[in-house]
């Protein structure tokens, strides 16, 4: 029995995580986490008979811990809730789903502890990936990775070498507005951003998706992961979404991840650390899908990524500032008070507006995005 924990259980991931878990005997969800939605926490709750759930709204903790005082599961609260559900001896495995740099802490925490790490928190990488890795080699835990980008080279690598990798290509579907000029997105709605062409997730992940930011933060993540640098990272349109990513090798061999777009899959794969399971779902037919083509990414009109890559190149805490600005960006952007070119905006004036720290500790990056979230407030 593979006993798992999953902070962030309500969102797109930890939904498709606990999907998995109903349909696989040998895996036991022993705790779960929410921000605010103790609604359908509680659903989870009593479905999944979690020991322990963990929300990060105080008050919200106390209303549930009323609601689910039938059950065997004790609710704990805020940040403490958090690092107590991270570290919970059962567990073997932390899903971290959550959203923000809030998993941050937890994380580092749970590889103390010994647990590995599937990781679907992308600012846990982009922001403290120096302090992150040292910490899981030096606690003998795996990192592994959830996005279906980085599930797709870590299946790729599964029985290579590491040291083999020449490039890393990295693929993007690029969007609901690919093709689009910039004169075309200046009076783009909510709505319209939120209409991936491809996948189902959260729309903070959808609006990253639209302005190339999430690409972004995919090369930094990889740059991490595989410790490959930047200038063998190369970011590739494909926009059917059943090419995942692929690695060039030393000898010019490449070696592709394909599948429908389905993030089951690579929640499946890391679960398992890279052992195949039977997966329901619709299977890439071929014939009907009759092609599969490529283009660069418009780095003119989609800044999210030339960004992200300055940011990265620049190091230190810049990719905190680059995360926190497009965190606060994103919510006001779904929020209705900004524009959706303003995204680009305010992140090109909080990088601008920073000295950088060279090698943040994590009391440094917490200061730096609180700080970001504040200059946009009085500014925006």
């Amino acid at each position: 029995m593979k006993k798992i924990a999953i902070l962030g259980s309500t969102g797109s991931i930890g939904t498709q995580t606990l999907d998995i878990v109903s349909k696989n005997e040998d895996l036991q969800v022993v705790g779960i986490s929410a921000g605010q939605n103790i609604s359908m926490l509680e659903e989870q709750i009593r479905l999944f008979q979690p020991r322990l759930a963990a929300v990060g709204d105080e008050e919200k903790a106390k209303e549930l811990r009323e609601r689910v005082r039938d059950t065997n599961c004790r609710v704990v609260g805020g940040m403490e809730g958090l690092l107590e559900l991270a570290v919970m001896e059962e567990a073997e495995i932390l899903v971290t789903a959550i959203v923000g740099m809030i998993g941050i802490r937890p994380t580092m925490e749970a590889i103390k502890a010994g647990k590995d790490i599937a990781l679907a928190n992308k600012e846990t990488l982009v922001t403290a990936g120096h302090l992150i890795m040292p910490l899981a080699k030096e606690y003998g835990v795996e990192i592994l990775p959830v996005d279906s980008e980085h599930s797709a080279i870590f299946q790729c690598l599964n029985g290579e070498k590491e040291k083999t990798i020449d490039k890393l290509l990295i693929t993007a579907s690029g969007g609901p507005f690919r093709g689009r000029k910039r004169a075309d997105l200046e009076n783009i709605q909510v709505e319209d951003a939120l209409k991936h062409p491809n996948w189902a997730m959260g729309q903070k992940i959808t609006i990253d998706s639209a302005t190339l930011v999430n690409k972004g933060l995919e090369v930094m993540e990889a740059k991490w992961l595989f410790g490959v640098d930047l200038d063998h990272i190369q970011v590739v349109v494909q926009p059917q979404s059943v090419i995942h990513s692929m690695i060039q090798f030393t000898d010019g061999s490449i070696m592709a991840q394909l599948g429908t777009p389905d993030m089951r899959l690579p929640i499946q794969y890391a679960l398992y650390r890279g052992a195949r399971r039977y997966l329901d779902g619709e299977r890439l037919d071929f014939a009907a899908l009759g092609s599969i083509t490529f283009e660069n990414p418009d780095m003119e009109t989609f800044k999210g990524l030339p960004l992200a890559i300055e940011a990265a190149k620049r190091g230190g805490s810049m990719p905190t500032v680059f995360n926190a600005a497009n965190e606060k960006a994103v919510a006001l952007f779904l929020q209705r008070k900004i524009q959706f070119l303003d995204i680009y905006t305010i992140i090109e004036e909080a990088m601008e507006n920073h000295q950088v720290i060279s090698n943040p500790a994590v009391e440094d990056i917490l200061k730096i995005e609180q700080d970001v979230y504040d200059r946009i407030e009085s500014r925006w």
